[in-house]
């Protein structure tokens, strides 16, 4: 044969184009146009968040990265800790003190990552690991939102957000009560143990059209960079749509049951932060199954739990808590779904 006609280079011989890198950056963009939406809608403390959780990951990567002796430069090139950080400012208020971010990334990068051995060992998704560290240590902390800026008193600028932040120190003009206020999860947990419907609750001007005000159309804004991750291949659609059609199934029979009491399935997909776990956070393909059905047994569980602690639990939102569980459940769930190898027999 005439080996001049044929590439005949040594296996393998289909190369991947993506590299970790490339798909981090392309995650990264892919998250510009919520991160755009969540400025506009709740101003720029999220900014302030995301430069204050991306200097803390790396702080903590560089230490872990040279207490392992790793090569510092090789790793910190490939975007994953400053991915992990944006995710984790996504969750978190725009107003949050300092310190959550912090300690949010201390477990993030330095037990969820470096201790299970880095990249790509992890069991846990780092982002989510942290998130619910501060979650359920400074519940209080976490709590304070602020409204979106079109029905806001008083719209927080840049300085006054650094002042809230490092300081927590709050314009002195108005009061911190009419200053902040819950999530919409958060407000449907707290009206319904005060025996409030859930059409009374929505009725606050917090609500939009189908969601939390502002909150809707973020959550349009991860859909739609969910979207490109799937265009680019860096994704499997099979998580998101098996999160966000179980979200709905699952939910629209406690709705029926009782429409003043369980949420609707459309105000669970676009309040809180399913959109962002469903596209950004739980196809993390480190801490997700590995098989495809396996991928789809994964996204059921995520979105069944997510529901149970929105409705039966102490916390407002659970898709932090489900998604943890199920990177928990991953490797079972793998096991029982791997394709057998063509000739192995049992």
């Amino acid at each position: 044969m005439n080996n001049t006609l044929f590439n005949t280079q040594s296996a393998p011989h289909i190369p991947n184009k993506n590299t970790v890198t490339k798909v981090m950056l392309t995650v990264i963009c892919a998250l510009i146009p919520a991160i755009m939406a969540h400025i506009y809608f709740f101003g720029t403390g999220l900014i302030i968040q995301i430069l204050i959780s991306v200097f803390f990951a790396l702080f903590f990567e560089v230490i872990s990265l040279k207490l392992l002796k790793k090569p510092i430069i090789l790793f910190i090139k490939d975007y994953s800790a400053i991915v992990t950080a944006i995710l984790f400012a996504l969750c978190i208020s725009p107003v949050a003190p300092w310190w959550i971010s912090f300690i949010g990334m201390f477990f993030a990068i330095v037990v969820a990552k470096h201790l299970f051995g880095g990249l790509g060992q992890n069991i846990f998704n780092p982002a989510m690991l942290g998130f619910a560290i501060v979650l359920i240590s400074f519940p209080q902390a976490m709590s304070v939102w602020l409204p979106v800026q079109e029905i806001s008193h008083y719209n927080m600028g840049l300085l006054d957000n650094l002042r809230a932040i490092f300081i927590q120190q709050f314009p002195s003009s108005v009061s911190f009560d009419t200053l902040t206020q819950a999530t919409p999860l958060d407000s449907i947990k707290t009206g319904i143990s005060q025996e409030l419907s859930i059409s009374e609750i929505t009725n606050s001007p917090v609500f939009g059209n189908f969601g939390g005000l502002g909150w809707e159309w973020i959550a349009n804004f991860y859909f739609l960079g969910g979207l490109f991750l799937i265009y680019k291949k860096v994704i499997s659609w099979r998580i998101p749509v098996t999160i966000l059609l179980t979200t709905v199934v699952f939910s629209l029979p406690f709705n029926l049951y009782n429409a003043d009491h369980f949420i609707g399935p459309i105000q669970h997909v676009f309040s809180g932060g399913l959109m962002l776990a469903a596209f950004f956070i739980a196809t993390d393909p480190t801490t997700c199954c590995s098989s495809h059905k396996g991928l789809i047994i994964f996204g059921i569980g995520v979105a069944i739990l997510t529901v149970l602690i929105r409705e039966f639990g102490n916390f407002p939102d659970g898709v932090a808590f489900g998604i943890l569980l199920m990177n928990l459940s991953a490797p079972f769930i793998d096991k029982l779904t791997i394709p057998q190898a063509f000739g192995q027999y049992e």
